[in-house]
């Protein structure tokens, strides 16, 4: 086997989304406060929603970029690698990468739709987000069937609307959400709250796999805004383990037994310790935390319910028999700074077969998990001959692959990134209240 044999699926990926989202998608009486794209002075691209501009169209969509021009820009369209936003180009990079497909996490209504749940206008913003996934279904999706696993956001401002969505896109073949890793970040009741429960009964009922994507809640672990930029990188795939936690000891494994959560750009070298110390926790201490997992260890528990994905994770792989083979999935995250793309075949394959893994297992990871616990058939549509890397890539030799030098307005930075600095080049809004505490 050799890398042109695999056929690879990606759990997370990115969609920069294009100026068309909305058009002829709202009822009559919202059509006027849609999201729109605007072009400001200084040549950078905004949304604006209920009169806030919201900067970073681009945010992090740096495939194709020089690694010297990584960060949290661009903010045009112009500066950005056409497989962000434009379909058929997406294709394009997907065949250049030898990917058959996709599932593409939300960029500016975030990743469990903020921006349409903390509209001023709370109808308004469920329509906004009902058309956003009619768009992601019919005109992303739908554009090349089989190619992209569906991905909704959720109107979380009300769990019975929750519900109503899930089976809205259920029935249109969506089997998978976005949402928040810490819903009490967003102001919202805790996991463990029975506010969510027609949330989780449609989600069981439908088999709908919860995704959690890292920041989902709108911050991430930091140390402090004066941190080095690359402690926050480090720190970032592991920043699922609270939510891991969180979830594992709820009540809404036990209350909702077939609900699934992705844990979505966590990696997976941490959870063999992490499942080492739940099992520790629950032999010597459940007699006075009053846990009761039955005949299970929390371990047994997790494998069952949880779906984890990594994009090069060498430990993770080599033990993967602790983790659950069945568990893993693969990601490219394209568009973002941490994906492998165009040489995600090579990267792959380096860190499966140098942890001995089986071609059953190869098969399992690489795309096998991902249909069964997504519900999704690519081969319906794709043979699967024509779905190996090698097959793919044959099919984009014409797709320039060089890294070019794309933004207009770069400075490289003179010392040492921090948070702070980074937000200061950024103008990013989900941690302004952070920023401005720090100036304080």
């Amino acid at each position: 086997m050799t890398p042109d044999d695999l056929i690879l699926v990606s759990v997370d990926d990115h969609v920069v989304e294009p100026p068309d989202v909305f058009e002829g998608r709202l009822p009559a009486r919202f059509a006027d406060g849609a999201p729109k794209l605007v072009t400001k002075p200084d040549g950078s691209d905004q949304w604006v929603f209920e009169g806030v501009d919201i900067p970073n169209v681009g945010l992090n969509a740096v495939a194709g970029r020089v690694p010297e021009e990584y960060g949290v820009e661009p903010t045009s369209f112009a500066e950005i690698r056409e497989g962000a936003y434009d379909v058929d180009r997406r294709i394009d990079d997907m065949d250049a990468n030898g990917v058959l497909a996709s599932m593409n996490f939300p960029s500016f209504p975030q990743f469990c739709g903020q921006m349409f749940n903390n509209a001023t206008d709370r109808d308004l913003g469920v329509a906004v987000l009902r058309a956003y996934n009619d768009w992601h279904l019919e005109s992303w999706c739908g554009a090349h069937p089989g190619r992209f696993i569906p991905l909704g956001l959720v109107p979380y401002v009300d769990p019975q609307l929750m519900a109503d969505e899930v089976r809205r896109l259920a029935e249109a073949g969506c089997h998978a959400v976005t949402w928040s890793e810490n819903p009490e970040k967003l102001g919202q009741p805790s996991f463990h709250n029975r506010h969510w429960d027609p949330f989780w009964a449609a989600c069981e009922e439908t088999g709908t796999v919860v995704g959690l994507h890292i920041g989902s809640s709108g911050s991430v672990v930091i140390t402090s805004m004066e941190a080095s930029i690359n402690s926050m990188l480090t720190l970032q795939p592991v920043n699922l383990i609270q939510t891991a936690a969180d979830l594992l000891w709820s009540p809404v494994l036990d209350r909702f037994p077939k609900v699934r959560f992705a844990l979505s750009e966590g990696g997976i070298g941490w959870i063999p310790y992490f499942l080492e110390r739940a099992d520790y926790v629950y032999k010597n201490h459940r007699t006075w935390t009053g846990a009761n997992f039955g005949q299970q260890l929390p371990s047994d528990r997790f494998r069952e319910r949880f779906i984890t994905c990594f994009i090069e994770d060498e430990h993770g792989l080599a033990n993967r028999e602790a983790i659950g083979v069945e568990t893993i999935c693969w990601e490219a995250d394209y568009p973002h700074s941490d994906s492998t793309w165009p040489r995600s075949p090579e990267s792959v394959w380096a860190g499966l077969s140098g942890a001995g893994a089986s071609r059953q297992e190869i098969d399992a990871i690489t795309h096998g998990n991902a249909l069964r616990h997504f519900s999704f058939d690519p081969f319906a549509h794709v043979p699967r001959e024509e779905a190996t890397v090698g097959a793919l890539r044959a099919r984009a030799t014409g797709v320039d692959t060089t890294p070019q030098a794309r933004l207009l307005r770069h400075e490289p930075p003179t010392e040492q990134l921090t948070l702070l600095t980074l937000l200061d080049r950024a103008a990013h809004p989900l941690l302004d209240e952070q920023k401005a505490a720090a100036a304080d």
